[in-house]
C-alpha cells in the first residue's frame, strides 16, 4: 500500500502534468488565435480581391456588351457596304455595257467619217480637176488658181510674208515690152511665178529667159536673188525632173487636193 509521500509525489506529478498541459494548450490556443487572425486577414484581403475582381468582371461584362453592340453595328455596316458594293457592281456592269455600245457607235461613226472623208477627198479632186480644166479653157489659170496659192506657199516653204505681190505685170524698157504672170518680193528674194496651162519643154527655157530680163525691167530689184517657179494644174513626173535639173520649182495640185511645190525637197 502506497505511502502518503508516494501519493503526494504522484499528486504533484499529476499537477505538474496538468499545468504543463494547460500551458501547452494555452500556447496552442494563442498560436491558433494568431493563425485565425492571419486567416481572417487573408480572408478579408481575399474578400477585397474578390470585390475588385467582381468589379473588374462587371467592367469586362460592360465592355463585352459594348463590344457586342459595336460588332452588331459593324456587322450592319458591313451588310450595308455589301449591298452598296453589289449595287455598284451592277452599275459598273451597266456602265460597261453602255461603254461597249458607245464604243460600237463610235467605231461605226469613225467608219462613216472615214467614208465621208474619202468621198469628200474624191469630190474635191473631181471639182479641182474640173475647175482646172475649165480654167484652162477660159484662160484664167493665174487669177483663179495659182495667184491665191502663192502667199501661203511662200510662207510655208520659205518662211516669208510677201512685201509685194503682183500679177499680170507688164513693163516697157525702151522698145521692148515684157509680161510676167506673178511676181512676189520677200526680203532679199524675188519670186517669179510663170503659169502654163499645158507645160511643154520649150517653156523651161522661156522661163529662164524671162528671169534674165527681169533685172533689166526691174532695176530696183537687181540685187535680189531670183527664185523661179513654174505653175500649172499638173505636171508629168519626167517634166518635174527636168524642172528640178534646171533649178525651177514645180507648183501644181498635189493629188488634185491642194496647190503645192512638188519638188521642193529635191531642190533643197
Amino acid at each position: 500500500m502506497a505511502t502518503v509521500e508516494q501519493r503526494v509525489d504522484k499528486l504533484e506529478e499529476a499537477l505538474m502534468r496538468l499545468v504543463y498541459i494547460q500551458q501547452k494548450t494555452e500556447m496552442e490556443i494563442q498560436e491558433l488565435k494568431k493563425e485565425m487572425k492571419a486567416f481572417k486577414d487573408e480572408m478579408l484581403e481575399f474578400k477585397d480581391e474578390m470585390r475588385a475582381f467582381k468589379d473588374e468582371m462587371k467592367d469586362f461584362k460592360d465592355e463585352m456588351l459594348n463590344f457586342k453592340d459595336e460588332m452588331k453595328a459593324f456587322k450592319d455596316e458591313m451588310r450595308a457596304f455589301k449591298d452598296e458594293m453589289l449595287d455598284f457592281k451592277n452599275e459598273m456592269k451597266d456602265f460597261k455595257d453602255e461603254m461597249r455600245d458607245f464604243k460600237d457607235e463610235m467605231l461605226e461613226f469613225k467608219n462613216e467619217m472615214r467614208d465621208f472623208k474619202n468621198e469628200t477627198r474624191r469630190e474635191v479632186r473631181r471639182i479641182n480637176k474640173q475647175w482646172g480644166e475649165l480654167a484652162n479653157k477660159m484662160g484664167t489659170i493665174v487669177e483663179d488658181i495659182v495667184f491665191p496659192a502663192v502667199r501661203p506657199i511662200l510662207k510655208k516653204y520659205f518662211g516669208c510674208e510677201p512685201d509685194m505681190l503682183m500679177r499680170n505685170i507688164e513693163r516697157r524698157s525702151g522698145e521692148r515690152t515684157q509680161e510676167w504672170d506673178v511676181i512676189a518680193l520677200c526680203g532679199d528674194r524675188l519670186f517669179m511665178i510663170e503659169a502654163k496651162s499645158t507645160p511643154r519643154p520649150e517653156h523651161i527655157q522661156q522661163v529662164k529667159d524671162k528671169a534674165q530680163e527681169l533685172r533689166d525691167f526691174f532695176p530696183e530689184y537687181k540685187d535680189k536673188d531670183i527664185v523661179l517657179i513654174m505653175a500649172s494644174l499638173s505636171f508629168k513626173d519626167d517634166f518635174i525632173r527636168r524642172l528640178t535639173e534646171e533649178g525651177i520649182y514645180a507648183m501644181a495640185y498635189r493629188e488634185w487636193e491642194f496647190m503645192d511645190l512638188l519638188n521642193f525637197e529635191d531642190l533643197n
